[in-house]
Formats: C-alpha cells, structure tokens, sequence
C-alpha cells in the first residue's frame, strides 16, 4: 500500500520547518529508526534551504514537497520548484583531502545527500525543478552490507 502527502508553501525561511515535518512524519509512518530520522532531516534541511536561498533570486516563489510511501521500507521525495533551473548533481564532489583554507565556499551539503539519500535524481520539467530522493529505512551503507 502506498500512501502520499503533499504540501506546497512560500520559498522562505518560515516554511523550512513545517516542510521538513511533512516528510519526516512520512518516514515515522513507515518506521524509519530515529537516527535515520536524522539522516533524512539533514538532506531536508540542505535541499530546502538552497531552494529558499538561490532558486528564486528577484521575486518570491514557492515549493513543493511530497512524498510517498513504497513498500515497506522506502520513502520516496519529490522536491520541487519554479526557480532558476539548477542541477545539483552537476556539481563534483568536494576534495575532502584538501585543507579547509583550500576548498572553495559550497558543494558539502550536496555530496552530503548523495551520501545520505539511497537514490538521488533531478529532472527539468518544464519550467520546473524537480529532485528526487529515495530514503530507505536502513542507510545506504548498512544496505549495501545487507545483500
């Protein structure tokens, strides 16, 4: 049985919290262990407030989050919005190795998905933003080990 929620609401800060509530209280629905919980909190966060902060540069805008239960483990997320047309998987993953003083401002909140997330995937639709993630209950690690 798949069971979805939507919500749409103004691109600012005062949306962050109740968006993020929206799916984490999709994940509880489907079980999603408290430190996982955390895990998905943290994509929320840097996905939304890049969204809040870059999507919609000379006038208000709005996003659109879902997400649906599919099977008995996995939460998938649609995020989108109607702003500036941004892939976030375009960008390279950070050189870790290099010093703080030597990495370039930004990048660290989207390798950080890609290593939360089990699955991320972005698409230009239109004249929309849309990103998707797949969360499953257990980490991507923990189910690489499991199979």
């Amino acid at each position: 049985m798949s069971k979805s929620t939507t919500l749409r609401m103004r691109a600012g800060m005062e949306s962050l919290h109740p968006l993020m509530e929206a799916v984490l209280n999709c994940a509880r629905r489907q079980n999603f262990a408290p430190g996982r919980l955390g895990e998905l909190e943290l994509v929320l966060e840097e996905v939304l407030v890049n969204i809040i902060r870059y999507a919609y540069p000379a006038a208000d805008g709005e996003i659109e989050i879902a997400c649906e239960l599919v099977g008995e483990e996995d939460l998938r997320i649609s995020v989108m919005d109607t702003g500036v047309p941004f892939n976030p998987l375009e960008k390279s993953d950070p050189d870790l190795e290099a010093s703080i003083e030597d990495r370039p401002i930004g990048g660290l909140g989207i390798y950080l998905v890609r290593q939360l997330a089990n699955e991320v995937r972005y698409r230009r639709e239109g004249e929309k933003n849309v990103l998707t993630l797949a969360m499953h209950r257990d980490p991507p690690a923990a189910r690489e080990q499991n199979n």
